[in-house]
């Protein structure tokens, strides 16, 4: 009930921002490839870096 009082961990940060950039990265494949790519790898980035924190 409580959750928004406790701060967000870095796991969750980062996932929140992968879903933007991804989300970003799909609006922009239709108007601009290149710059939806740039944006899919930084979402690949995220997401490695979300794969090397510890649970």
């Amino acid at each position: 009930m409580f959750n928004f009082f406790r701060k967000k961990t870095e796991k969750e940060k980062l996932i929140k921002l992968y879903n933007q950039k991804k989300k970003k990265a799909f609006e922009l494949s239709r108007i601009n490839r290149i710059e939806s790519d740039k944006l899919e790898k930084e979402a690949f980035d995220i997401l490695n870096k979300i794969d090397s924190l510890p649970d």
